[in-house]
């Protein structure tokens, strides 16, 4: 028996299309960040309806990662990133010509759906990579891939001058839909599900993932419950802003609930008589470890997004600079990821997954109980390098977390990323929601306290593989 060495030949090439895919779909979400300002005053918009667009910018991307991570397990990255890529260009084309409120908040709230995006990438990149390679790999496709909000920042605006007029930005938006449209097509024909050697492991259906065991039930049914919540606080952000009347978001609350029952009886029905049978031991896995994955990423993502969302302002309070200083801190967040993200998922891969992000959690613990002392006595260089380290150390915890996904059951990769990716989301809200509520000092010991907890929860994480799978895996890896 001897080791074929072009096993994986064109892995380098699939990543590099995969991340391009997702970078685009990032600018793409994020493309009208640049312009708020001028939209605003354009089209005499209030601050309420700006907040309000940003808000569903952000909503159904949580939920979209759920059905996102069926459709790709159920059909394929190649199937599935393509048509979303090119189905998100009118939404975006809808945008960037719109001349009423309600034509951008409609355009906006299905647009958001591009976000989940990422999960396809996930499946996607962890077919061409070895296990040992795998955190790596997904390091690089998610670190460099949300680059590109940081991108959209930088380029947009010189590209709505270079346009001209006062339809510059709506041209320079119209113009990320257009790269969405064709990079959608060429994704279609250039991208691989699979290396020749390998058959993609599609599931038979695109349901909502099985639990099991009763345990698992129990857990999956409180870990759908955010997903709802998310929804809820989008309807809420309508109301404050009178987009919604009282009587209708009460409606739409009722709604959610009754949704929601109706769906896990539903679910219950199902798991009811799947569990009823003997279920063979390859379809076996813990909804605990994507209990663990998902807290895990609500804890490390979700601050990060929280904190690049605060950070000018806080900078700006705390040591009076100016908005541009405050803009370019918050900016290192992006930069650092490009580093952080893949060094995390490497670290994971050379020195054991489980015990790197174990590291990476009360690590980044400790820094966020130095930001919460920091204030106005502090030299502003200390401060900004107690940033960055919480920047680099956040990314790489989110990378080892993520490096951890598809080893918890490889033909439902998407669905648990979808979930796990669904929860950073959900975690910036909440973190935002107690800024919202109390003082930064607050703000940051929350998140210490959830990092703590993160960690203890992951002593009991068992994503490694069992040493008959692990033979199988490697066996495919070789040529006979």
């Amino acid at each position: 028996m001897t080791t074929r060495k072009h096993d994986y030949d064109g892995q380098k090439q699939m990543l590099t299309i995969a991340t391009l895919a997702f970078f685009i779909s990032v600018m793409v979400w994020f493309n009208m960040a640049p312009f708020q300002s001028t939209i605003q005053e354009q089209l005499a918009l209030s601050t309420d309806e700006i907040g309000a667009l940003m808000i569903v910018n952000l909503a159904l991307s949580i939920p979209g990662r759920i059905v996102i991570g069926r459709l790709v397990d159920r059909y394929g990255p190649r199937n599935v990133f393509s048509i979303l890529l090119i189905t998100m260009s009118i939404p975006c084309f809808v945008f960037a010509f719109g001349t009423t409120y309600m034509q951008l908040l409609i355009s906006r709230l299905i647009l958001g759906t591009i976000g989940a995006s990422f999960v396809i990438g996930i499946r996607m990149v962890t077919e061409w990579f070895p296990t040992k390679q795998a955190g790596f790999a997904q390091g690089i496709y998610a670190g460099w891939g949300n680059f590109g909000s940081a991108f959209a920042a930088l380029t947009l605006p010189t590209l709505a001058v270079l346009f001209g007029g006062e339809n510059g930005w709506r041209y320079a938006m119209c113009l990320t839909g257009m790269l969405a449209l064709i990079y959608g097509v060429v994704f279609y024909l250039k991208a691989k599900n699979t290396p020749g050697w390998k058959t993609f492991q599609y599931t038979k259906t695109a349901n909502p993932i099985k639990a099991t065991s009763q345990n698992d039930f129990i857990i999956l049914l409180l870990l759908t419950v955010p997903i709802y919540g998310g929804i809820a606080i989008l309807v809420w952000t309508l109301q404050q802003t009178g987009i919604l009347s009282n009587l209708i978001a009460t409606l739409l609350y009722i709604a959610i609930v009754l949704y929601y029952a109706i769906n896990m009886i539903k679910r219950w029905k199902v798991n009811r008589s799947y569990l009823q049978q003997k279920i063979p031991y390859k379809e076996k896995f813990s909804m605990k470890n994507v209990a663990i994955l998902s807290f895990g990423y609500f804890a490390t993502f979700g601050s990060e997004l929280a904190i690049i969302s605060m950070l000018p302002m806080f900078f700006q309070n705390t040591f009076t600079v100016n908005a541009v200083f405050a803009a370019a801190i918050a900016s290192s967040f992006a930069f650092t990821n490009l580093i952080a993200r893949p060094a995390g998922g490497w670290l994971s891969d050379r020195f054991g997954r489980k015990k790197v992000t174990m590291l990476l959690l009360v690590s980044l613990s400790l820094l966020y109980i130095m930001m919460a002392f920091v204030n106005g006595n502090w030299p502003i260089y200390l401060a900004l390098f107690l940033t960055i380290c919480c920047s680099l150390v956040s990314q790489a915890a989110s990378g080892a977390i993520f490096s951890m996904v598809s080893l918890v059951k490889k033909n439902r990769t998407g669905q648990i990323a979808g979930m796990v990716g669904a929860y950073g989301n959900i975690g910036s809200l909440c973190f935002l929601a107690v800024l919202n509520l109390f003082v930064p000092f607050t703000f940051f010991i929350t998140i210490s306290i959830m990092l703590l907890i993160c960690f203890l929860a992951t002593t009991q994480l068992n994503v490694n593989q069992s040493k008959p799978a692990l033979q199988r895996t490697k066996l495919k890896e070789k040529a006979i």
